[in-house]
């Protein structure tokens, strides 16, 4: 059973110390008083309902390890489709985003715990994607399928610059399923 301090959370929320005792005190953060020098503690758990009910952000640390939220990100609609229908039938949450901005900003509202990506895509390419990924502190551990009917030279590049694992087009149903699996069991394991 994890605790936070009151100071843990401060610094957390980028608050003041007296502003979660507040917040405790309200009833607003469900917190106990330690016996005899009456500190403060908090459950992750509280801390992370409270957290999700004021719409914060929840620290990686802190978030849900069954995360099974994945996204497509691919700018052909039949391609998107097929994905989707796939990792659906495997018990998948999926969101779909057709070109790579739009990718880049459901990744950080989202945080999905996987993301297939197409590396030709018009505007941000899939390899400017995985650079976006890798180097943004709140995503960079979401795992990386690059699905992609380029070059094996060029999925070699997507692995070299971080990407889990890679499937060339046309793939087989149960391929995709079993690499997101795979990748998606080891975030389970890790929590």
């Amino acid at each position: 059973m994890k605790t936070l301090t009151t100071g843990e959370i401060a610094k957390i929320c980028d608050v003041n110390l007296r502003t979660v005792i507040r917040w405790i005190e309200r009833g607003e953060l469900k917190g106990f008083r330690l016996p005899g020098r009456g500190n403060n503690r908090v459950l992750v758990e509280d801390f992370v309902n409270f957290l999700e009910q004021h719409g914060m952000p929840i620290p990686p640390e802190f978030a849900p390890k069954n995360n099974c939220r994945v996204l497509v990100l691919d700018d052909e609609p039949a391609i998107t489709r097929l994905i989707s229908r796939i990792l659906r039938s495997g018990g998948y949450e999926v969101d779909v985003a057709t070109d790579g901005f739009q990718g880049g900003t459901k990744l950080l509202q989202n945080r999905p715990a996987l993301i297939t990506l197409d590396l030709s895509m018009p505007g941000l390419d899939g390899f400017q994607v995985l650079d976006f990924i890798r180097s943004t502190s709140e995503i960079r551990n979401t795992r990386v399928v690059v699905v992609s009917a380029l070059s094996n030279s060029d999925l070699n590049r997507a692995l070299e610059l971080g990407a889990d694992a890679v499937l060339q087009k046309p793939f087989q149903h149960q391929e995709l399923t079993g690499v997101v699996d795979r990748l998606l069991q080891g975030v389970a394991q890790e929590g």
